[in-house]
């Protein structure tokens, strides 16, 4: 049998790909919560950052493993299964879990300090729930993504990556549009139009280093808009050591955020399986449930040690395995992620790489996303894919509106009372309050109509009109829907409105329709003609 050459000058490559991939999310996440929310940097630097690179290190060692265990079994040159940080659900995590909870702490008399220390344990526990049901799907993953249609486990992702990957990071990268248009025509140039750059430069890598240069440039110049204080630049030692933390978190995480923690773990044990049979169809047949349960206690070890993102088996192991890497560019990603979370030259990195260099990478992600999003679904439900996203484009609405007014997440709930405070008219109020509501388990949302309309397409009426009904069930408790502010649960007699029972009554109206017309000869011809 001959030798595996577990490392090669193509694994160069590859780590740059997978490191700028995982830096680009700390990066971001750290933008999202010190810039946009106010978080106290020391709690996301010492606290959140050791322990979500803790994660992505777990993982890609094991997964570098698996890469020499299945190379001996098998004589091949594998290529190990690359892991690292969710894009999507980083940007949710921070805008949908983390910002909410630190500026409701806030609301309820807490200093910055203490607010990020409860929001933290928030984020924390809802890692757990999310690696918890990781851990059970592992086992179920496959019947529950044969179960449901592509058309709604990939909308809302597509979505995500319209709406918070998409159109909120192009909103950032063009803050500084000469760094940003720079970094991003590399990314277009090379990963978009697939056209290799000269010397076999590593692409993201190349979008990375221009639009640094041309930052700190321009800075000197004094042409910069965005702007980094390297007076403060330091390093941020932490050690991801467990803690019960996430404990104390438990009960808001659970009662507000699990609607958000199912749709994520379902989507990366669904996209886990994905990559695993596109991994198999190049010849290395990584055990799909072994990759499952790897990413599974990655995330739980993350959230334990205070980790606030959870891993995912990266799409593309085709295209890692093409750069000619094997098994040390995951080996080198993970020990570089893990390790500068604790030693601090991750969080160092994330105060030095301007944002305009570093969104462009997020930018193509989104547009991939999107892609895969219509491709890897029937050309029929196409249809079912945009509307699933929707619920999506009202995450984003709310993410703006509530920078310009916290008051405004309240317009479900308590209209009257949002008038009066902010002098907006009634109909602009109303409008808000459906976007709240749109918003509010957003990502659970679109999986339920995406699947809704992909069955009525295919003929199974039963079963979209079930699906309306589970809408309607859900909707009455809050855990879609939600009209509290905070987007919590809540008994249907305790509902902060009488919305929720409308919304309800809706969705049970549109199942009884599908229903009832499914027993016509309308239906029945539509039927006979697909047969």
């Amino acid at each position: 049998m001959p030798r595996y050459r577990w490392a090669q000058l193509g694994d160069i490559n590859a780590f740059f790909g997978l490191m700028l991939d995982n830096m680009a999310n700390l990066v971001i996440l750290s933008g999202i919560l010190i810039f946009v929310f106010q978080f106290p940097e020391d709690i996301v630097y010492t606290r959140m950052f050791p322990g979500t690179a803790l994660g992505v290190m777990f993982g890609d060692l094991v997964y570098t493993w698996l890469a020499f265990r299945l190379a001996a079994k098998t004589g091949r040159e594998v290529t190990a299964m690359p892991l690292g940080l969710d894009a999507p659900s980083t940007i949710g995590m921070a805008f949908a879990v983390l910002g909410p909870a630190f500026i409701n702490a806030k609301a309820q008399g807490l200093d910055p300090q203490a607010a990020g220390i409860a929001a933290w344990q928030i984020g924390m526990a809802t890692m757990v729930l999310i690696g918890v049901f990781k851990l059970i799907l592992a086992f179920v993953g496959k019947s529950v993504s044969d179960h449901l249609p592509d058309a709604g486990l990939l909308g809302t992702l597509g979505g995500i990556g319209i709406a918070l990957l998409g159109v909120l990071q192009f909103g950032e990268l063009l803050h500084d549009p000469i760094v940003g248009f720079a970094s991003l025509g590399l990314i277009l140039y090379s990963l978009v139009a697939k056209i290799k750059l000269p010397f076999g430069v590593p692409e993201v890598g190349a979008s990375a280093l221009v639009g640094t240069i041309l930052f700190y440039g321009l800075s000197a110049a004094g042409l910069a808009h965005g702007h980094v204080d390297l007076s403060n630049v330091t390093f941020h030692l932490g050690f991801p050591w467990p803690t019960l933390g996430f404990v104390t978190g438990m009960p808001v995480a659970f009662s507000t955020y699990l609607p958000l923690a199912i749709p994520f773990a379902i989507l990366t044990v669904v996209g886990g399986i994905n990559v695993t049979a596109s991994a198999r169809r190049e010849g290395d047949d990584y055990d799909t449930r072994e990759i499952l349960l790897t990413e599974a206690l990655a995330t739980l070890i993350a959230g334990v040690c205070g980790g606030v993102s959870q891993t995912t088996p990266y799409i593309g192991q085709p295209a890692y395995k093409a750069m000619g890497g094997r098994a040390g560019y995951t080996l080198a990603t993970g020990l570089f992620i893990g390790l500068g979370g604790i030693f601090g030259y991750i969080p160092l990195l994330a105060q030095v790489l301007p944002k305009a260099a570093i969104i462009p990478i997020l930018l193509f992600v989104a547009v991939d996303i999107v892609e895969q999003s219509y491709h890897a679904t029937p050309k029929k439900h196409a249809m079912a894919v945009t509307f699933a996203m929707f619920p999506n484009i009202a995450q984003l609405v709310m993410i703006l509106v509530g920078q310009a007014n916290f008051k405004l997440s309240g317009a479900a709930a308590n209209p009257a009372q949002v008038i009066a405070d902010t002098k907006l008219p009634p109909d602009f109020v109303g409008t808000i309050g459906v976007f709240v509501m749109l918003a509010h388990g957003f990502i659970l949302t679109g999986m339920l109509w995406g699947s809704a309309i992909a069955f009525l397409m295919d003929r199974r009426a039963g079963a979209a009109a079930s699906t309306w009904l589970a809408c309607a069930g859900l909707t009455l408790f809050g855990v879609i829907h939600s009209a509290d502010p905070d987007g919590g649960v809540y008994l249907p007699w305790s509902a902060p409105s009488s919305l929720p029972l409308e919304w309800a009554v809706g969705y049970a109206l549109m199942a009884a329709t599908f229903y009832g017309l499914s027993f016509t000869q309308g239906y029945r011809d539509a039927v006979a003609a697909d047969a």
